[in-house]
């Protein structure tokens, strides 16, 4: 080990250490229990921010701050946050926005103040009145005046140095992960703004935001496996929604004509980089317009979020350079195949018999006797094309058998009016111009269900309450669903969904 380490890294406590830790820092909230006082109070109010002090200070020196406060000028503030370096004179405290120091000038303050200060474990929550003053390093810093205990930890901090490397342990413990990692909090400060914009952006647009169930009758709007659930009182299962697809168009059908929904999904399916069983996503529909019309909406939305949240929209996601500027790529999932697949013999796209060899021979994928063209269409598409489609590009023409909901080309009944976008070699969005023809769409639920008999647990039920909507007429529509965790991966440079989920879903403990 280098003398740098020697001299600088400390090792982590052993559970004997950390036991004596919990022990001291429980002997003081009993001594300041004892004394007399609120040992949790909430009578300080905080008015400032440290970025916000960092930011209205920036540029400012050391003696025009001190020239100030000479002046009787001092610019009094209150802040408050956790601990998370004690220095002697100048303690560290974070807040939801960042740091700030404090500057303890010990002469000027009372004994039982001195003592609290004293007393402090790193991890414990202060509130702080003075005024802003500037070392001789340059750092901006509050001089206490007034001095609070807010909070007394009762668990020693993760060690500064080994902070929590083992990734698991921060997903568990996501209030720890927040508190000691900076690239954690900037993460889903980003989540938040990229929310945010989609929400400011639909609503520039006229779409009207609304809500529908989050339990379902019977599952649909999307094709996966759904969470089942029961209702008590009445005696019935429901399914957790696996797409709001179904009860949005019939807003649209009701004379909404442009609807979002920032809503939860669940599908019951492995947990993976790029899966977690809950997810959130945006779902949107607009009366009047084709597939066409939202793969530009989606292009302008991902500019807007890209210029707004970051700044650019030239982007490096995992080493990888990614422009957002748009136009973005287009190119038909046949296309697509006749590009990225190898050994392929596009003038067999559509034998089914050439096909199956293809999937099951050269891919080594499974094949069931219920697949048909399109369904082994699209299988050598997701295994030979998607991963290789790295700069945004929407690809087009799915085949209607994959694609239950969306509307059949006028040129081509075989296949749809629908894209996914693709960036990174992931998905990231679906739409398509929307089935309203209610015996298609009744054709295509009959399909759905024998898929279902046939095992495929995935397929989607027949909804008879959906087509007795359709039946009242919905316009013409295009819909799209965007994955919202997917798109934080893709900003925040992110290589697995659960850095962007607060509170991804882990296996249960085992007892050792």
């Amino acid at each position: 080990m280098s003398k740098h380490n020697n001299q600088n890294q400390e090792q982590a406590p052993t559970v004997e250490e950390s036991n004596e830790l919990i022990a001291q820092m429980q002997a003081k909230l009993d001594d300041i229990s004892a004394s007399g006082k609120q040992p949790y109070p909430n009578t300080f109010k905080r008015t400032d921010y440290a970025k916000d002090l960092q930011t209205a200070f920036d540029g400012i020196s050391k003696q025009e701050i001190e020239e100030k406060s000479a002046n009787g000028e001092k610019t009094q503030v209150k802040v408050a946050g956790r601990v998370m370096l004690n220095r002697g004179s100048f303690i560290v405290i974070q807040d939801m926005s960042g740091r700030i120091q404090l500057y303890v000038a010990r002469k000027e303050l009372d004994d039982e103040t001195k003592a609290s200060i004293k007393a402090l474990d790193l991890g414990d929550i202060v509130g702080v009145s003075g005024y802003i003053g500037r070392s001789g390093k340059g750092d901006l810093y509050v001089h206490i005046e007034e001095f609070t205990l807010l909070t007394k930890t009762l668990r020693p901090m993760p060690n500064k140095f080994h902070g929590l490397a083992d990734v698991e342990v921060r997903y568990r413990n996501r209030h720890l992960d927040l508190m000691t990692n900076e690239t954690t909090r900037d993460t889903f400060m980003t989540r938040s703004q990229i929310v945010s914009g989609i929400r400011r952006f639909m609503l520039n647009e006229r779409f009207m935001e609304v809500e529908t169930p989050m339990m379902h009758p019977i599952p649909g709007g999307a094709v996966a496996r759904p969470f089942v659930t029961h209702h008590n009182a009445l005696d019935m299962p429901l399914y957790l929604r696996i797409a709001p697809e179904l009860y949005l168009k019939r807003l649209v059908v009701g004379g909404f004509d442009k609807v979002f929904e920032i809503n939860r999904s669940f599908r019951n399916e492995g947990v993976s980089t790029r899966h977690n069983p809950e997810f959130t996503m945006i779902e949107f529909y607009q009366a009047y317009a084709d597939y066409h019309d939202l793969m530009d909406l989606t292009e302008r939305l991902f500019n807007e979020l890209a210029l707004d949240v970051l700044g650019t929209t030239e982007i490096t996601y995992q080493e990888e350079a990614i422009s957002l500027q748009a136009p973005f790529a287009r190119l038909s999932m046949s296309d697509a195949i006749a590009k990225y697949a190898e050994n392929f013999d596009m003038a067999r796209i559509s034998d089914r018999e050439y096909l199956a060899e293809y999937v099951s021979e050269t891919l080594r994928q499974p094949v069931k006797d219920v697949f048909g063209v399109g369904k082994l269409q699209t299988i050598i598409f997701e295994e030979t094309a998607e991963h290789q489609l790295r700069q945004p590009t929407f690809i087009t023409e799915y085949p209607a058998e994959t694609s239950p909901l969306a509307r059949r080309s006028d040129e081509n009944p075989e296949i749809t009016d629908r894209f996914e976008l693709f960036v990174g070699g992931r998905e990231l969005a679906n739409g398509f111009s929307e089935l309203n023809d209610p015996a298609d769409q009744a054709e295509r639920f009959h399909g759905q269900v024998a898929e279902k008999d046939a095992g495929d647990d995935e397929a989607m039920h027949f909804d008879e309450d959906y087509i007795e909507a359709l039946s009242y007429g919905l316009p013409p529509t295009a819909g799209e669903g965007i994955g919202i965790d997917r798109l934080v991966m893709l900003f925040t440079d992110s290589a697995s969904i659960r850095d962007v989920i607060l509170f991804p879903h882990m296996r249960r403990k085992t007892e050792s």
